[in-house]
């Protein structure tokens, strides 16, 4: 007979590397991305024994520093008082389990959804999309958290990932063309969106800046009472149309009902008249540190020093990645107020 510690012993596997490739050749969708066709890494490394390479890129970006930044970065409310409000790492947290619902029903790549969700914001600046309208004239174009969050991993905090991983970050934001090129890709924007918009409504409510009655009736129609309720839904319209399209996408009549909430959000919430002194002080405390930075470039740390960065890149890289308290105290610090 059989000892029980032989039964427990077998009762357990080591997985390896090629073992999960084979899973990922075998069992996704014919339109996932497998990481053995990845375009690879700039600097080529040895495979690991047991992780596939973007488990290994969502490994990494789970332990950088930047991503443990992003615990004291604003969502939207600026230093609330409440300790239920969504931070940047809340949301992050939130796109990468919707992402991972998304990737798992339409059978994509998990572990690859999950890295470029997991990275997609480590390049946000202090105070939201404030900071961004604050750091926008000191670059050509526009300041976007997308394009930092990549030199984050590729420059301040090298990481050696993926293309497929920085492509997916890249190209996040609906406001970046091209798209991302990976479908994981595609569903880290929907899942993005769907996160802000979701537990940015709760926050706004419990902020008693709106209330739902407020909500627009387009988007009542669409996904039904505004709650937990909302999340599933949305899912649920991007796999039904993802699957009849066969590409990851929403249908017209669902993706119009969320850019009507989204307009109503940036009216009613992001861009409400009530906080313009607020963000005004804001945009001032940014840039009176790049400023500082720019001209005291020895007051930069080493490890936002990059070599051949002028002295505006450097400021740019060491305020764009501080926290919202750290911005403030330095401020505070540095003007004796």
């Amino acid at each position: 007979m059989m000892e029980p510690r032989d039964l427990f012993a077998r009762a357990l596997i080591r997985r390896t590397r090629p073992e999960a490739e084979r899973r990922e050749h075998d069992l996704l969708s014919p339109a996932a991305t497998r990481s053995t066709t990845s375009r690879g890494r700039n600097l080529p490394e040895a495979p690991d024994p047991f992780r596939t390479a973007f488990e290994r890129d969502r490994d990494r970006i789970l332990h950088s520093k930047a991503f443990r930044r992003l615990k004291h970065k604003t969502q939207v409310f600026i230093n609330p008082d409440g300790d239920h409000y969504v931070t940047r790492l809340t949301h992050t947290l939130q796109v990468t389990q919707i992402g991972r619902s998304l990737a798992v029903t339409l059978g994509l790549n998990e572990s690859l959804t999950e890295a470029i969700c997991l990275g997609h914001d480590v390049g946000h600046s202090p105070f939201g999309h404030i900071g961004e309208s604050a750091l926008t004239p000191y670059v050509v174009g526009e300041w976007h958290h997308a394009a930092q969050s990549v030199r984050v991993f590729e420059v301040l905090e090298p990481l050696n990932l993926t293309w497929e991983v920085r492509d997916g970050i890249r190209g996040h934001s609906w406001k970046i063309d091209p798209p991302p090129a990976t479908p994981e890709g595609m569903v880290c924007r929907f899942a993005d969106r769907i996160a802000y918009l979701t537990h940015d409504v709760d926050d706004a409510v419990r902020a008693g800046v709106i209330q739902y009655r407020d909500l627009p009736g387009e988007a009542i129609d669409a996904f039904g009472e505004p709650g937990s309720a909302w999340i599933g839904s949305m899912i649920e319209a991007v796999a039904a149309a993802s699957v009849r399209r066969g590409e990851v996408t929403m249908d017209p009549g669902h993706l119009d009902a969320m850019n009507v909430l989204r307009d109503f959000m940036f009216a009613r919430v992001y861009l409400r008249p009530d906080v313009d002194d607020q963000r005004d002080e804001v945009i001032a405390i940014v840039r009176y540190l790049v400023d500082h930075y720019v001209t005291h470039p020895d007051q930069v740390p080493d490890s936002y020093r990059h070599h051949g960065a002028d002295a505006a890149t450097a400021a740019i890289d060491y305020v764009s990645g501080m926290t919202d308290r750290f911005a403030i105290r330095e401020h505070q610090r540095l003007t004796g107020s």
